[in-house]
C-alpha cells in the first residue's frame, strides 16, 4: 500500500480525507501542530486512529516538515490559517503560515524528489466575480491578509513547477461545508445559532453569494486529481457550478429544522466594505473534463446530513453566547 503524508490532518477537511485515503487503502501519516497533550483534532475519535501514523510539528518549520516528507512520496498539504476575520488582525501570522509553510512543503518535495504534491488554494484568491461562472483564468485579487496569503503561496507553489519541475497540483476549492466544520463558518453559523436559540439569529451581509460543496465530494475532487498525471501544473477548481446568498442558505436550513427565526443584523460580521467579496460561483469544467469526479450531494443533501451531525455532536460546542 502507498503511503501519503497530509498536512493539517486533523482539520475539517483533513480529517474527512485522512478517512477516505485510508477507506480506499492508503498509509497515512497524519501531520498537524504540535502540541503537549497530543490531541490528534476531529481524528481523536475517529474510527481509523490505530491506522494513522500521526506525526505533530509546525508547519512553518523547515526542519519538521522535511523530516515528515521523508516518509512519503506523495502530500496532500492542507495545513493553512483560514480564518478571514482574524487576518484582519494578524496578516503576518497568515504570512508565516501560508507561505512559509507552503514553501516548506515545496522545497522539502523538491530535495526529496516526490512524486505527486497536491497543493490547496482557495476561490477567495479570485475575489468578487468579474464573471460567473468563474473558470481558472479568471483574474487572481486579494480582498483581504488571507486571500493575499493563499495567492502568494499559489505563485510560489506554480513558480516550483515551472523552475524546478516540482509535480505540483493546484486544487482550488470554492466553499465547503459538512459535519466537523469550524463554527466561524457561516452553515455552522447558522446551524449551532439555532440550536441555542430557535427564534432569532444575528448574521452580516445577507446578500454575498457562494459555490457550495459537501465535504466528501471535495475530498474525492482532491482524490481524483491526485490521480490525474494531466493536471500536473495546473491550477484545477473545485465546485458545484452552483450559488447560494446567504439569505437562501437561511431559508433552506429554517426550513429543514422547521423554525421561522427573527434575523439580526451583526456588525460584526460584515467585512469591510472592499474587502467584501460578493459573488463566487465555479466553473468546474476542467475538473469533469480530467477526472472521473462527479458531484454526489445535492446542496440540500448535504444541509440535511450537516444539520443532523451538529444535532447528534451538539456536546462539542457552546451556544451560551454564540452569537458574539
Amino acid at each position: 500500500m502507498k503511503k501519503i503524508l497530509i498536512t493539517g490532518a486533523c482539520g475539517f477537511i483533513g480529517s474527512h480525507l485522512t478517512e477516505m485515503m485510508i477507506e480506499k487503502g492508503y498509509n497515512v501519516v497524519a501531520f498537524d501542530r504540535y502540541n503537549s497533550n497530543n490531541d490528534y483534532g476531529w481524528l481523536n475519535n475517529s474510527k481509523y486512529k490505530k491506522d494513522i501514523e500521526f506525526q505533530l510539528g509546525d508547519i512553518r518549520d523547515f526542519d519538521s516538515v522535511y523530516k515528515v516528507m521523508k516518509k512519503v512520496k506523495t502530500v496532500f498539504h492542507l495545513a493553512a490559517l483560514i480564518g478571514i476575520p482574524y487576518s484582519y488582525l494578524s496578516p503576518l501570522a497568515y504570512i508565516k503560515t501560508n507561505v512559509e509553510g507552503t514553501y516548506n512543503v515545496l522545497e522539502s518535495s523538491k530535495i526529496l524528489n516526490l512524486e505527486n504534491v497536491v497543493i490547496t488554494s482557495t476561490s477567495e484568491t479570485y475575489g468578487s466575480a468579474m464573471y460567473t461562472p468563474m473558470d481558472e483564468e479568471h483574474r487572481l485579487f486579494g480582498q483581504s491578509p488571507y486571500a493575499a496569503s493563499k495567492i502568494s503561496a499559489d505563485q510560489v507553489s506554480l513558480s516550483y513547477y515551472n523552475s524546478f519541475d516540482t509535480p505540483i497540483k493546484l486544487v482550488r476549492p470554492f466553499n465547503v461545508y459538512g459535519p466537523r466544520q469550524s463554527t466561524r463558518a457561516i452553515i455552522p453559523t447558522i446551524i449551532c445559532q439555532l440550536l441555542r436559540n430557535s427564534s432569532k439569529i444575528y448574521l452580516g451581509n445577507l446578500n454575498t453569494s457562494r459555490d457550495y460543496t459537501y465535504v466528501s465530494d471535495t475530498c474525492e475532487a482532491f482524490f481524483q486529481i491526485y490521480k490525474s498525471k494531466k493536471l500536473i501544473g495546473e491550477v484545477i477548481n473545485v465546485g458545484t457550478n452552483t450559488k447560494f446568498t446567504i439569505k437562501e442558505i437561511v431559508n433552506i436550513i429554517t426550513s429543514e429544522m422547521n423554525l421561522s427565526p427573527k434575523i439580526i443584523t451583526d456588525k460584526k460580521r460584515v467585512r469591510p466594505v472592499k474587502s467584501e467579496v460578493q459573488k463566487l460561483q465555479c466553473d468546474n469544467n476542467k475538473l469533469k473534463n480530467n477526472t472521473q469526479w462527479i458531484q454526489k450531494n445535492t446542496f440540500k443533501r448535504g444541509i440535511t446530513k450537516t444539520i443532523k451531525w451538529f444535532l447528534k455532536n451538539k456536546n462539542f460546542f457552546d451556544f451560551r453566547s454564540y452569537h458574539v
